[in-house]
């Protein structure tokens, strides 16, 4: 019995492409490069590490799976990039946003950020273009990395004169021009076998250097909300569910492949930063979630022709770290405690200093 529904409302696969553009536009909106640049040599660490040990564990998932290598790229991706809302929520209620950890971990999510942007052009264009030769590869990748590169300096030589423009126009002349901007980028960015997605992200970096960048998130916040949600639904009715029980296993296994890696490179983030051992858990405990991106990542393998359990899989695999990444951040203490005990971490002594007779006067006094 085939219980796939989404083949027979193409006006949900439609709108679910426009939820995949507004949620990398406004992700996009959401990073500032400069902002990374002033953060300084620390996050930039913390992220390559956590993007080197992600992305190894991935590839060796994909390796054990004995999949192919553009569904390995796929996984690879897929397993990667955290989940920035899911993140920023649990920092928020669990009221971390002054624990010193925090800044390094929005640190790694801003260099996950960079890290789909060049990632997901590059698989893109060898998944998409059907390149096979190293050849054809490297042709690919050098049009990927070309549109990426066009972009962000067309806008940057540009924006003056975006400025003075986007500041004369009315809010409903705004937005169609935005929308026209976005659409126009993307659907290039296609043409060149580059997924539309990240069109749309490399326009969001574009305005979040200009002027006008709270005005375009306040527009556009209604459009990311009701669209992505469509592209969740979309997704979810594309999935048969009968197919699901072959994906469990991949999942599970894929789960804890990334929970163990996190933590991982959480930890040495954080001791490499100066931190102690305990908000170095913290750092690993928090960043495990997983969203919407690691679904883009699969729906551009299914794009791509690959093998049919990538989307299931990465259904079931953020569903699973969606629920247990919170889940962990909460109760990183006590996942501290035990670990502490086990791997001997102790807090560094302090050092005694010899009192003298005035000073114990003075502290003794009420």
């Amino acid at each position: 019995i085939d219980l796939t529904f989404a083949g027979e409302f193409a006006i949900f696969e439609f709108m679910g492409r426009l939820g995949v553009l507004f949620l990398l536009f406004y992700l996009g909106l959401e990073f500032s490069i400069g902002r990374l640049v002033k953060s300084g040599k620390r996050i930039l660490v913390a992220g390559t590490i956590h993007v080197g040990i992600s992305l190894l564990c991935g590839f060796g998932f994909g390796l054990l799976m004995h999949w192919g290598l553009k569904e390995i790229l796929v996984a690879a991706g897929a397993m990667t990039v955290t989940s920035s809302a899911i993140i920023a929520k649990v920092l928020v209620d669990l009221k971390r946003t002054a624990n010193p950890e925090t800044e390094l971990i929005l640190g790694i999510v801003m260099a996950d950020d960079i890290f789909l942007a060049v990632y997901l052009s590059i698989v893109s264009g060898f998944v998409l273009s059907g390149a096979t030769s190293p050849g054809e590869v490297l042709l690919s990748a050098g049009k990927a990395l070309g549109f990426m590169a066009g972009v962000l300096v067309l806008s940057r030589v540009a924006m003056p004169w975006i400025n003075r423009f986007l500041e004369r126009l009315s809010d409903e002349l705004f937005l169609l021009v935005v929308f026209a901007a976005l659409f126009l980028i993307a659907g290039f960015g296609e043409s060149l076998h580059v997924a539309e997605a990240i069109g749309a992200l490399l326009f969001g970096l574009a305005l979040a250097e200009s002027d006008h960048r709270e005005r375009v998130e306040h527009l556009i916040l209604p459009f990311r909300d009701f669209f992505g949600a469509l592209f969740f639904f979309s997704f979810g009715l594309s999935i048969d569910p009968t197919g699901l029980g072959g994906a469990v296993a991949p999942a599970v296994i894929a789960a804890l492949v990334s929970m163990v890696g996190n933590f991982t490179a959480g930890m040495l983030a954080g001791r490499v930063s100066g931190l102690s051992h305990k908000a170095s858990a913290n750092i690993g405990l928090t960043i495990v979630a997983r969203g919407e991106f690691s679904i883009v990542m699969a729906n551009l393998g299914v794009a791509g022709g690959l093998l049919p359990v990538l989307q299931p899989f990465a259904a079931l695999y953020v569903l699973i770290l969606a629920v247990l990444g919170p889940v962990l951040a909460k109760h990183s203490t006590s996942i501290y405690d035990l670990l502490s005990r086990v791997f001997r971490w102790q807090r560094p002594k302090a050092k005694k200093r010899k009192i003298t007779i005035p000073e114990a006067a003075q502290e003794a006094r009420p």
